[in-house]
């Protein structure tokens, strides 16, 4: 309908000439369906029941049910929320595959990468990244979500079930003086303060200890403690 209000209604395009090989017909054909005649069947032939899309694709939600209505197939439903955007994180695919075909990232499952995959080679937990998309909700208005809230979820989680363990990055060797030379001792540590049932574990404790270094000064300033 070209008296249409809604320009995406106004004789929309169908289909589109790419002379790119498909990965099933090879150069067999060259013409390919545009998004908007094939998203709302793709949807019904794999028994969609609510097609999730960002804002952008709200005004082409009526062409979406045209479209379904006029094949008089199984009808999903077209429901769009913002974009999820994090503060200081390259969140667009289209860059994401730049970084991955490019060679700066070692792909998808990079720790560095923002994708599933990605975090949980990082250390994410499942349970985290739940708690964290429970905490922002789903919104209409796009808006940046500081991605320290993700890294507290992830520190809540993890505090509740990760053992503790101690290391020393940059040692210092220290020799305690007035403790016996060859002596040594075992104490015990609790591997987690939050979690009664996972146990403690021994800490070996003699005359010599590795301390980080940034922790001894010889001439420290005034109100220098660690």
């Amino acid at each position: 309908d070209m008296a249409s209000g809604n320009i995406n209604m106004r004789d929309p395009v169908l289909y589109r000439i790419l002379h790119a090989t498909h990965h099933r017909t090879g150069d067999k054909w060259c013409i390919y369906p545009m998004y908007d005649w094939a998203h709302g069947q793709s949807d019904s032939i794999e028994g969609i029941t609510h097609s999730i899309c960002t804002l952008e694709f709200e005004d082409h939600r009526p062409l979406y049910d045209w479209f379904v209505e006029q094949l008089g197939i199984y009808h999903p439903q077209q429901i769009e929320f913002a974009r999820l955007k994090l503060t200081y994180t390259v969140m667009s695919k289209r860059k994401l595959l730049l970084l991955v075909n490019e060679g700066h990232v070692h792909g998808w499952d990079d720790p560095r990468m923002p994708t599933i995959s990605g975090l949980r080679r990082r250390g994410y937990t499942s349970e985290a990244i739940r708690d964290f998309t429970e905490r922002i909700g789903i919104a209409k208005n796009d808006s940046v979500v500081d991605i320290a809230l993700l890294e507290y979820c992830v520190r809540q989680d993890l505090n509740l079930r990760a053992p503790r363990v101690m290391g020393v990055l940059n040692p210092l060797k220290v020799v305690i003086t007035n403790y016996p030379e060859g002596q040594s001792e075992e104490l015990f540590a609790i591997n987690n303060p939050e979690d009664e049932s996972a146990g403690s574990r021994k800490v070996p404790f003699s005359r010599e200890l590795y301390i980080e270094q940034e922790d001894f000064m010889e001439d420290p300033p005034k109100k220098f403690f660690r």
